[in-house]
C-alpha cells in the first residue's frame, strides 16, 4: 500500500521540523536582517516541505521528481545561509551543529526518495 498523503512522508516531516527550527533561530536575528537573511532563510526552509507536498500531489512520478529536485536545491541554499549566519555570529555553534545535523538527515532522506522514485521510473521503461 502506497503513501496516501504527503504528511506520511518522512522527508516532509523532516522538512517541517527543519522549518520550525529555522523560524525559531531567525527570531533572534538582528532586526536589520528582518527583510534580509532571516527572511531568505525562512523562504528556503518553507520551500522544502512545500515542494515535497506539491510534488506528491501531482499526477506522475516524473513530476514528483521535478519537485524533489527543487526541494533539494532549497536544502543546499538553506545550508549556505545557515553557514553564513554562523559566520556572522547570528547562530551559536551548538545551534549550528544541531541544525546542520537535521539538514543533513533531511538531505539524505530527500536523496533516498529521489533515488527510489528514479528506480521506479526505470522499472516502467
Amino acid at each position: 500500500m502506497g503513501i496516501s498523503s504527503f504528511r506520511e512522508l518522512r522527508v516532509w516531516q523532516l522538512g517541517m521540523e527543519l522549518t520550525e527550527k529555522i523560524y525559531r533561530l531567525t527570531a533572534d536575528f538582528p532586526k536589520s536582517e528582518t527583510y534580509g537573511l532571516s527572511s531568505q532563510m525562512r523562504r528556503s526552509a518553507v520551500s522544502i516541505p512545500s515542494n515535497l507536498a506539491e510534488g506528491h500531489g501531482r499526477n506522475s512520478t516524473k513530476e514528483f521528481l521535478q519537485f524533489i529536485a527543487i526541494a533539494f536545491g532549497s536544502i543546499c541554499e538553506l545550508e549556505t545561509q545557515i553557514l553564513l549566519s554562523h559566520r556572522l555570529k547570528y547562530i551559536e555553534t551548538t545551534d549550528l551543529e544541531t541544525t546542520l545535523a537535521l539538514l543533513t538527515e533531511t538531505s539524505k532522506t530527500t536523496r533516498g526518495l529521489q533515488k527510489a522514485l528514479k528506480a521506479k521510473l526505470g522499472d516502467r521503461e
